[in-house]
């Protein structure tokens, strides 16, 4: 058994859809199980509703018509007029609208995985039934009644044994299509495991199943060194460890999801990064050998930072106790800590802004501490750094916290004014 996945970009319109059907059926004979991300910016303009929702707003056909036409144009683009398939994705999108007309509770993460997750279920659906029609044989997974999680809701935490039993129920030999990102309580509550988790989700899988391998096909030649949108040129890594790929991915790399390597690592089954736009290129392949890992240096960006500064309001030293109590803030209000760095009076911490929980921590750590911020922040990651590739990401910038390591720099930056 086989795990592909396929991000947002590789269903992103009927073109995509029809190329991942080629890709499909250069593995026709082998069994395969295909983990289908929501479709390009399906999942942005779902959390635009949910924001309406939450603010007490009225959500009706309108506010959901942007994003039914443009799955309705991808639909009337593979499926010809009169199929069965109009009447079951007819009755997807009333399924949706009684969804997001339901009342909202109190809490706003499960709010959020109540909706967020049809993103993932209108684009299987699509594509289970478009690759059927194309003689690719195939059976729709439901990811809500197999991946059993926690209710930590958008941030679930995998019940590994639950799970397994799960996949191993249904997936047996054949193809299957199934939804990343999405999980489900022991109560039948809809979960997500993390934005930009269907990497994890093929894991998952891959675990369960004990798969020969896992394929994450993207829009890039492979796993790079640089992100193409800060650096002109940039270098494929051909091939890197579990252990570098998790140092990179802790960091901010996008190609991958942090909690994706664990699983393949335990059970040695390797992860390749693959171009959905030429399926002969080979790729990056992750394994267990970091006999490559030095050979290119890796510059990882991550923007709209707020760094902040926490002291104690007595001019008494930053101890242990306080660091507890600082670090219970983060973890109740759901922030992650991207970098941190203490001094006698100092406790710096470097976080994503995100403008639904930052505000409430601020507030928080000013009840108790004295607080300095900086917003607009970037941090940036070097892995095999040298002087000259310090030099070339810090030119023109202001640098607020430095962090170097034998194999690593990481600097929180601002530009010159």
């Amino acid at each position: 058994m086989k795990v592909f996945k396929f991000g947002g970009a590789s269903v992103k319109d009927a073109k995509a859809i029809k190329n991942l059907l080629e890709i499909v059926s250069h593995f026709k004979g082998e069994d395969l199980v295909m983990v289908i991300s929501a479709m390009g910016k399906t999942t942005n303009a779902l959390e635009k509703i949910i924001a309406l929702r939450w603010e007490g707003k009225d959500v009706s056909l309108d506010s959901l018509n942007e994003l039914f036409d443009y799955h309705d144009a991808i639909v009337k683009e593979l499926f010809h007029e009169g199929q069965n398939f109009y009447a079951e994705f007819d009755r997807l999108k009333s399924r949706i609208l009684r969804a997001v007309q339901l009342p909202v509770t109190e809490n706003y993460d499960f709010e959020y995985d109540r909706i967020i997750h049809f993103g993932e279920i209108l684009s299987t659906t699509i594509v289970s039934n478009f690759l059927n029609d194309n003689a690719i044989e195939n059976n729709w997974l439901d990811a809500r009644k197999i991946i059993r999680t926690n209710n930590n809701y958008r941030e679930a935490k995998v019940d590994w044994e639950t799970s397994a039993s799960l996949v191993k129920e249904h997936i047996l030999s054949g193809k299957y299509v199934i939804q990343g990102f999405i999980g489900h309580t022991s109560e039948g509550y809809i979960t997500t495991l993390g934005r930009e988790g269907s990497d994890f989700t093929a894991g998952i899988l891959a675990y369960c199943l004990d798969a020969e391998s896992v394929s994450i096909w993207k829009d890039v030649p492979g796993m790079l060194n640089a992100d193409p949108k800060y650096f002109d040129e940039v270098e494929k890594l051909e091939k890197i460890s579990y252990r570098e790929a998790l140092e990179l991915s802790y960091y901010g790399a996008s190609v991958i999801h942090p909690k994706t390597i664990k699983p393949l690592r335990n059970k040695n089954i390797p992860l390749y990064v693959r171009s959905f736009l030429n399926i002969n290129e080979e790729g990056t392949v992750i394994q267990e050998s970091s006999a490559n890992d030095t050979k290119i240096p890796s510059f990882i960006f991550k923007v709209d930072q707020v760094l902040i500064s926490i002291s104690t309001r007595d001019f008494s030293f930053v101890v242990e106790e306080n660091l507890e109590e600082i670090f219970g803030m983060f973890n109740r209000h759901k922030v992650k800590i991207n970098m941190m760095q203490n001094s006698a009076l100092n406790f710096s911490v470097c976080s994503d802004n995100d403008p639904r929980r930052m505000p409430a921590l601020i507030d928080e750590l000013k009840s108790k501490f004295s607080i300095l911020y900086n917003e607009g922040m970037e941090l940036v990651t070097i892995r095999h750094y040298n002087s000259e590739t310090i030099e070339r990401v810090t030119l023109n910038k202001r640098i607020l916290v430095r962090q170097l390591s034998r194999r690593t720099a990481r600097m929180v930056m601002a530009d010159l004014n």
